[in-house]
């Protein structure tokens, strides 16, 4: 979606929304100033799940795959919209959340979204009656996506 702003207007340059970026990317406004949409980001991700999103800008589609955070996108970028300052700097807030669309939730048995996290931030809380239910929890889950593209039915998200 694009923000048709007057000033995007009146700029010739309306602003993409926020989407979720590449990791590593500076704040949405000066992200969008500074890269120049070269797409050096989209041939360096070695998962190719760095696309073309609205405006032209890269964007991260988890359909396709997940993230390694090996920082080849950050390495490629000149323009430095995507800056990895130290390798402690997290490289996004993002993490997945379970829809109510998830199979275990609906009475099927299912942990797909557990067998593909490689952090373990997914787990699966028994309960009488019913298949395991999925929980998440957010200090593990670095926001990868690995767990998105495997689920049966997209009741994955990472926001």
């Amino acid at each position: 979606m694009v923000d048709l702003s007057r000033r995007g207007f009146f700029r010739g340059r309306p602003r993409p929304r926020a989407e979720i970026r590449p990791p590593w990317a500076l704040p949405e406004a000066e992200f969008i100033d500074r890269c120049t949409r070269c797409n050096d980001c989209l041939k360096a991700c070695p998962t190719q799940i760095l696309v073309v999103g609205d405006g032209g800008y890269p964007t991260v589609d988890f359909s396709l795959g997940e993230c390694t955070f090996c920082g080849d996108c950050v390495t490629r970028c000149q323009p430095k919209a995507l800056l990895r300052r130290n390798t402690e700097q997290a490289a996004w807030p993002y993490k997945a959340a379970i829809g109510e669309d998830c199979l275990p939730r609906q009475g099927v048995e299912c942990r797909v979204c557990g067998d593909f996290c490689e952090a373990r931030a997914i787990h699966f809380a028994p309960r009488l009656g019913g298949s395991p239910l999925p929980e998440i929890e957010a200090d593990k889950c670095t926001g990868c996506g690995a767990c998105v593209a495997p689920c049966p039915v997209t009741a994955i998200s990472v926001r």
